[in-house]
């Protein structure tokens, strides 16, 4: 009898997804533990300063006064993410990482509103802009948005009937 060795399906996926909410969640702890509410720290003057603040609302602060659904929404996103993980094998790379990004972002900004009602954000960016304060769960989902463009863009479905 030889001894088969199971290959998870999608490693990369559950890899990215896992490791990107695990350090999504240490720096919102980090954060919460080591700064004031709006206390503001320059790592580069005018360019990048860890800014805490707290967000109940979504991606530049939209649905700010209802956002009650933007829980479930996360979760429910996380949920089917993880889902197509388990029972679909993806093609290639950057559709694993793509996918294993966006399920760390939006479980990792889900936790935060299932277990607070708002999200803990700290990385600011160009302050003189007014650009959204943001955490590593908002550039996940981001970063896995760029890999599946990279899927759309340059791995496309090929055709049926064209070879």
């Amino acid at each position: 009898m030889t001894s088969r060795r199971l290959k998870p399906k999608n490693g990369l996926f559950w890899l990215v997804a896992i490791v990107g909410v695990i350090l999504d969640q240490l720096t919102k702890f980090w954060v919460v533990q080591n700064f004031e509410l709006g206390e503001s720290i320059p790592i580069w003057q005018g360019v990048f300063h860890f800014t805490y603040v707290t967000n109940p609302g979504a991606a530049w602060s939209l649905f700010s006064d209802n956002g009650e659904w933007l829980k479930w929404l996360s979760m429910a996103v996380s949920a089917g993410l993880a889902l197509y993980g388990w029972l679909v094998r993806m093609p290639n790379r950057w559709e694993s990482a793509g996918y294993g990004f966006i399920l760390s972002g939006a479980f990792g900004n889900g936790i935060d509103r299932v277990l607070f009602g708002e999200v803990v954000d700290f990385l600011q960016v160009f302050p003189v802009t007014r650009f959204p304060i943001f955490n590593l769960a908002d550039v996940w989902i981001n970063v896995g948005i760029i890999c599946l463009l990279i899927v759309a863009l340059f791995f496309p479905e090929p055709r049926p009937g064209k070879r």
